[in-house]
């Protein structure tokens, strides 16, 4: 098969099935890294990928999964090395029917920056290095798989554009909530991966065909239309012995379904073999894949916010030092709390959007604006604005960006258009235009309309579609130049009705030296979006112009049954005099308190430094239990609380539970000066368990229970049963947590609960992981199964109080 002919639409393409399971079957010993197959068991693995040729498979994906310098450490082999051989066993086998050959490649197994501790910029290494190896090896394609991290995916992509010519697959594998583990939405994935220059876009693992196809149908209508959209799913959902309740007959029906979806390529994951992948190529032979019909969305996002730019939008303008004096000293003093509670009460006032600039004479923008976005990343899921026209910075910013940004912006100059646009392509991001060119901002609606022209024209040649451009056409003060506003208006519908873009103004312009500028601010804000006006930057802070922006929702029908309307004033009573004087102090609101309780706001909106402060000061006044269990404890339960139901995020978990750890360094300062003994509420021994390298999931209840004031003694990963007991033993922990990521592994965790029942020890035992459920917990021997952090950190509060 040529490469090409896996973008040709005239019929489906078939991707191999399971690998671990059939390595398993053939020899694997527990234990034993799978990814070394290709050079201790070669013939057992070219068998493997033979078999899947036989059955119809198009591309193999060689046994290359986890062949990064992570997993390798202390084998004693290269990555070069792993690939170089696993990539050789697939083209021996794929030689017959000439079956394309990828080199596949999983996550590192540990959560970047800022929700974890690997950095992107590592994360970038180790895929990069992983990739070279597999060009030269003589991959035709690479095939990023597995991913619940947006970032860490976004890390690989940049990996595989810029260190190889290979197209580039990628695929996420999400829950039955319709996000990846870490937050991430279908939507956010696809047009973030398709901005970055994917080649094909799907779904694996996880789930089987039936729970998948909902994911899949979302992931067709957002991925662009020349795009092709595979599946892989498993074969169907787990038995408590490991096996997957779908034989191939019912897994083939079952993926019969997507024929009508938009997808081109199809093939299984774990549990799937060659019988299934078989099965699927007599199913899918006689069909021809449906057309693809993707909505042409202006969309901005991060993983767990994703934002239709469908209506009037608010972007928060106060990360700006222009008149800031409280900002710019933050900037120069490299203060990131300032700006990130600024963002917090921005979101939390209205704004969807947060406008970011760092350009303050005497400092590196560059490298404030990359910290600036990092810091932002870590408090809020709001998408950012970058707003800056240095190149160097905006690059800085865009790579570490997560998600789908905007940039604000390039001008009608040729040069500027020459430098920042391909940034925009580059990294997917969105793009403003201000209609302004070496002449300056044209008086008439005519001539501004006339330069946001020659940016579309200029943004299309690089690859940015109309949904991508937003033109601002330029809000002038009115105390200068009054005729200015009705130019402004004529212009910006104009762009909106005859070039097919999005529009921006920044509406408080407007008003500069006049008295009482709420009442111009606002009737302007009206005026535009009547108009047409698309993204407001403004200050959600100001309580008549976000009433303005939701009342004109309801009145357009952007507010089906005025949900949002209502949410935000049922129970409010608004008096004129009242909003003229409470506008000023709510737009350099910072934390605005629940029930005055500072410290219970900060860990709850995951601000670290605000926290710490505020547990200084609560301690001034009150004892430290106190301080545990009537701020922190409660904080951390109303963010676990959000996180069960859906509407907190694993980020968010993680933030909460950093700034709650800030809070008790203080406690634990202040317990150490009083000379107190520092009580634990109880002793908990975790392990990822012996043959499993994955600890990501452990290593979150460790942060969750820590914070919950709990002794934990973590183990690690790949912990034989043994080290267990004699943890156990040595602390006198009542409870044991246990995880493992891979059905392989489950016995090693059955027989570690097993030497702890045989050692007589007074502990319970709780496990999780992707693999299991509660029935099988029970089988194998486990007092307790819980799904993720926030249930063990309620069931240590149940045994150890």
């Amino acid at each position: 098969m040529q490469i090409q002919e896996v973008f040709d639409r005239r019929r489906f393409v078939f991707l191999d099935g399971g690998m671990g399971t059939q390595l398993q079957q053939r020899g694997l010993q527990p234990g034993q890294k799978p990814e070394l197959a290709a050079l201790e068991m070669p013939d057992v693995l070219t068998a493997i990928h033979r078999d899947y040729t036989a059955a119809g498979a198009d591309i193999l994906l060689a046994n290359t999964f986890g062949a990064n310098a992570k997993k390798l450490a202390g084998c004693g082999r290269s990555v070069e090395e792993v690939v170089s051989a696993s990539i050789a066993c697939a083209r021996r086998a794929g030689q017959e029917t000439s079956a394309l050959v990828a080199l596949d490649i999983g996550p590192l197994g540990e959560l970047l920056a800022p929700a974890g501790t690997l950095a992107f910029e590592d994360a970038y290494e180790e895929f990069a290095q992983v990739i070279r190896a597999g060009a030269a090896a003589g991959a035709d394609l690479v095939f990023l798989e597995t991913m619940t991290d947006l970032y860490e995916l976004k890390a690989s992509i940049l990996a595989a554009k810029e260190n190889c010519n290979l197209p580039v697959f990628t695929s996420m594998s999400f829950e039955s909530r319709g996000r990846t583990f870490t937050g991430c939405t279908v939507e956010s994935y696809a047009v973030t991966a398709a901005g970055l220059g994917a080649d094909a876009i799907g779904i694996n693992c996880s789930l089987g065909p039936a729970e998948i196809l909902p994911f899949a149908q979302r992931l067709c209508r957002s991925v662009p239309a020349g795009l092709p959209v595979f599946v892989k799913p498993n074969a169907g959902l787990p038995n408590p012995d490991g096996s997957y309740n779908l034989d191939a007959n019912g897994f083939a029906e079952q993926m019969r379904e997507y024929a009508a979806t938009g997808i081109s390529m199809v093939g299984g994951c774990c549990g799937t073999t060659p019988e299934y992948i078989a099965k699927l190529k007599e199913t899918f032979n006689p069909l021809t894949p449906a057309q693809k019909i993707p909505i042409r969305r202006s969309c901005l996002c991060t993983p767990v916010c994703f934002v239709d730019v469908t209506g009037i939008t608010v972007v928060g303008e106060r990360i700006n030092p222009t008149g800031k004096k409280r900002l710019q000293q933050a900037l120069r003093e490299g203060d990131s709390s300032y700006p990130c509670a600024q963002a917090v009460a921005q979101a939390e006032a209205g704004a969807e959007v947060l406008d970011v600039n760092a350009g303050l004479p005497g400092i590196d923008e560059p490298a404030t604006l990359e910290q600036l976005v990092r810091d932002l990343q870590a408090v809020t899921d709001l998408p950012l604005q970058l707003d800056s026209s240095n190149p160097d910075a905006l690059s800085h910013a865009l790579r570490i960006y997560n998600g789908k940004p905007i940039v604000n912006s390039v001008n009608g100059e040729q040069s500027t258009l020459d430098m920042i646009l391909p940034l925009c392509k580059k990294y997917g991001a969105a793009v403003v235009g201000l209609v302004l060119d070496e002449h300056g901002i044209p008086a008439t609606a005519d001539g501004r309309f006339a330069i946001a022209q020659r940016i579309v024209k200029a943004a299309n040649a690089v690859g940015i579609p109309n949904e991508d451009i937003y033109i601002d056409c330029l809000t002038l003060t009115a105390s200068a130049q009054q005729e200015g506003a009705v130019q402004t208006l004529e212009a910006l519908t104009r762009c909106k009705k005859e070039l097919g873009v999005r529009t921006v103004l920044g509406v408080s312009n407007i008003s500069f030296g006049l008295p009482c500028r709420g009442y111009l601010n606002t009737t302007f804000l009206t005026m535009a979006m009547v108009a047409g006006l698309d993204l407001a930057i403004m200050n959600p802070n100001t309580p008549e112009m976000m009433a303005a922006v939701r009342a004109y929702r309801v009145l357009t029908s952007q507010d089906p049954q005025s949900t949002d309307y209502v949410a935000a004033y049922a129970d409010v009573q608004i008096q004129t005099s009242q909003v003229s004087k409470s506008a000023p102090a709510a737009a350099d609101a910072q934390i605005n308190t629940a029930g005055g309780d500072a410290l219970f706001e900060a860990v709850r909106r995951g601000l670290k430094t605000e926290a710490r402060a505020a547990a200084d000061a609560a301690l001034t006044m009150r004892e430290p239990l106190d301080v545990v269990n009537t701020s922190l404890i409660p904080a951390l339960d109303a963010v676990g609380d959000g996180f069960e139901k859906g509407t907190v995020f694993l980020p968010q978990l993680l933030q909460a539970a950093t700034a709650a750890q800030a809070a008790f360094e203080a406690i634990k300062a202040k317990i150490a000066a009083s000379g107190q003994a520092q009580g634990s509420k109880g002793k908990i021994v975790i392990a990822t368990v012996k043959g499993d390298v994955h600890d990501i999931g452990k290593n979150i209840v460790r942060v969750i229970l820590e914070n919950y004031g709990y002794d934990v003694l973590d183990l690690g990963r790949d912990v034989p049963p043994e080290r267990v007991v004699e943890a156990v033993r040595q602390t006198g922990a009542k409870l044991v947590g246990l995880s493992a990521l891979m059905t392989t592994t489950v016995p090693n965790m059955q027989a570690t609960i097993e030497a702890l029942h045989a050692a007589k020890l007074d502990c319970k035992v709780m496990v999780g992981g992707a693999v299991l459920t509660p029935s099988y917990a029970k089988d194998i021997g486990a007092d307790y199964y819980c799904k993720d952090a926030k249930a063990s950190a309620d069931l240590a509060k149940q045994l150890l109080g």
